[in-house]
């Protein structure tokens, strides 16, 4: 591969089998700057398959970027409720006023100048500015540095990784490759058991699945919460996030309750991960004290800007 013959039949094989084993996701039907962005943004640190309703709701509610830049920020929220890492949406409207006030609604068209933008890093503007606008640049990500580390047989620092992703970069179809790349290494040439007997450029890897075990896992702490389920007359109490809320502020969730309180048999028992940290969660229901905060119907629930743990809570005891 260390030769143009052998770069250029790298980039023929992988981009053939991507064209053919590509998976249908919405995004890829699109060059349209503003969703394959709103796409990139999503996708940061979420799983494909979490992305995907969000995706379709996201763009019912909020089809343009001006769409997006008139909305009031609860609404932005609401909308992504469910996603997580709220800074991302803050950021995306954030991007979004800045593009309909400064530039008329049109989007910069190389990855210098997305990455001028709000919430936009290295990797994101060369993803949006190689798909949308054709620039050959490249891109890396988790995914594309694990593949380029075993196609190379050694750990490369950030700057070689991105070195060498730039010199197999496809020139002509730099979208494709930069999406062929990614999509690799999340179906194919997977952390812990890559499927090697299924990879297109096999012939070019020099460690063909050893060292797969990959980057060394990080160790889930465990935590117990407990939260209060609270209804009355149509309507559940909720309470809001401070504003200067260090995670997630502004937004809206179940009181929290104490262990003692939830000791009487609590109605459901959930799981939920965020980062480093599995809970177990406990939720009352029925006769348990009544802490300040807000009635709120359960016809604004959807409007709402809930936590991704107080919409699954609601979801389980099918009040929304």
């Amino acid at each position: 591969m260390g030769t143009s013959r052998g770069r250029r039949i790298f980039q023929e094989s992988l981009l053939a089998w991507y064209d053919r084993n590509a998976r249908d996701l919405p995004w890829r039907s699109t060059r349209d700057p503003y969703r394959v962005w709103l796409s990139e943004i999503m996708l940061q640190q979420t799983r494909v398959a979490a992305v995907l309703d969000h995706y379709a709701r996201f763009l019912k509610r909020f089809p343009t970027i001006e769409k997006l830049a008139a909305a009031r920020e609860p609404s932005v929220l609401a909308a992504w409720s469910g996603l997580g890492y709220y800074r991302r949406a803050r950021m995306l409207q954030a991007a979004a006023k800045k593009i309909v006030r400064e530039r008329g609604g049109n989007f910069p068209a190389t990855s210098g100048g997305l990455r001028a933008l709000p919430g936009i890093g290295r990797y994101t503007s060369a993803a949006i500015a190689s798909i949308a606008f054709n620039e050959p640049v490249p891109v890396v990500d988790g995914n594309v540095e694990r593949v380029l580390q075993r196609l190379m047989g050694k750990p490369l620092a950030e700057r070689e990784s991105w070195q060498t992703a730039g010199t197999l970069l496809s020139r002509e179809r730099p979208g494709d490759f930069n999406q062929a790349m990614m999509e690799l290494g999340a179906t194919v040439c997977l952390p812990w058991q890559p499927l090697c007997l299924l990879c297109p450029v096999m012939e070019f890897c020099r460690t063909r699945g050893r060292g797969a075990e990959g980057r060394k896992r990080v160790r889930q702490h465990k935590r117990e919460i407990h939260y209060a389920l609270n209804c009355r007359n149509g309507s559940v109490l909720l309470v809001k996030r401070p504003g200067d809320a260090t995670l997630m502020p502004g937004m809206w969730e179940l009181p929290e309750s104490t262990a003692d309180a939830a000791n009487a048999q609590p109605e459901m028992r959930l799981s939920h991960s965020i980062t480093v940290t599995d809970y177990t969660v406990l939720v009352a229901r029925g006769e348990v004290q009544e802490p300040a905060g807000q009635w709120v119907p359960k016809s604004r629930l959807r409007k709402l800007p809930l936590t991704g743990l107080a919409r699954k809570i609601l979801r389980a005891a099918e009040i929304m």
